[in-house]
């Protein structure tokens, strides 16, 4: 059940209309993903808050029962189910039980906040006595793992097998990842949750992408970053140097004259695509300058020559 309001966690009133939901639905999935707040348990949250909102409010029937029922709306849901009507509602569409009042009822200020169980207000009691209806078949439990995504896979897209248990069985799944998705990102596969009793339907498996590291690729929201090594000659004369990007093999990248360690040079078009914006991002190669190790004297000679005639850079840093 939601400890917070849909309407709240996207910023809007219960009037939005449903391009209202998905335009703050999408600015807020980009200001709180993951990617984009790396260690940030707040912003992880409010993502998830985001992501659990708009699947309840884009949906019509999902909306028009969190409206009427609030946080209980899907217990209601399920209890109506096999009932049809909604027992609630009174000649007018009103809640007529509790005297015809317009407007949602939270079920659990009406019955406590004790885990009411609300497929026995629509009859079929444990008692095996006379009911006006069939009591509503049980939902199977939704299921959580985690799944290890190579980090390739994470970029381009692909399919990737995991390993569930239900009810004492191991299933493996085949499970298709999006172009871009995100570390941490949870994905739902409706129906692949644990199996129902009584006739009812199986529960979702609620998986959350756990994406591998990469031998020297690393990732910053759309954008890719490795490090390359060069002489110290390479950073003071300039060069021409080959890089590796992550889809096209090694391009050629020019290393301006007196470029310093720690500069990022941008190739553009060489990122991950951005599932938001169906755009790529951009490579980043970060310059690391490598100095030699066990020089001899005639290198060292020249060295020596050479910081004869530098300047220091902290000159006047201080």
């Amino acid at each position: 059940m939601p400890d917070f309001d849909y309407y709240q966690a996207l910023g809007l009133s219960k009037a939005a209309t449903k391009e209202e939901i998905r335009k703050a639905y999408k600015k807020l999935v980009r200001e709180h993903h993951p990617d984009a707040n790396p260690n940030n348990a707040n912003a992880a949250e409010r993502f998830k808050q985001v992501q659990e909102a708009y699947d309840v409010l884009s949906d019509e029937k999902k909306r028009e029962l969190y409206d009427r029922f609030g946080k209980n709306y899907d217990q209601a849901a399920r209890a109506g189910a096999a009932g049809g009507a909604n027992p609630f509602a009174g000649a007018g569409g009103g809640f007529s039980p509790f005297g015809g009042g317009a407007g949602p009822i939270d079920l659990g200020d009406l019955f406590g906040q004790g885990g009411v169980d609300f497929s026995d207000l629509f009859g079929g009691g444990a008692g095996g006595g006379r009911t006006r209806g069939r009591r509503a078949p049980a939902r199977g439990a939704d299921l959580k793992a985690t799944v290890k995504v190579p980090f390739q896979t994470a970029v381009t897209g692909g399919s990737v097998d995991v390993a569930i248990g239900k009810d004492g069985t191991s299933e493996t799944l085949s499970v298709k990842v999006p172009a871009g998705v995100g570390d941490g990102q949870v994905v739902r596969l409706t129906g692949q949750g644990a199996p129902a009793s009584r006739n009812g339907t199986p529960g979702d498996l609620y998986l959350t992408i756990e994406i591998e590291p990469h031998p020297y690729f690393r990732r910053e929201g759309s954008n890719l970053l490795v490090d390359v090594p060069i002489t110290p000659s390479e950073a003071v004369l300039g060069a021409k140097i080959e890089v590796p990007t992550l889809n096209e093999g090694r391009i050629v990248l020019t290393v301006p004259a007196g470029t310093s360690s720690g500069v990022k040079l941008r190739v553009r078009g060489k990122g991950i695509l951005d599932p938001q914006t169906n755009k790529p991002g951009d490579q980043y190669v970060v310059i690391k300058i490598v100095v030699p190790k066990g020089i001899d004297d005639a290198d060292k000679s020249l060295y020596q020559k050479l910081a004869a005639n530098e300047k220091s850079p902290r000159t006047s840093l201080w």
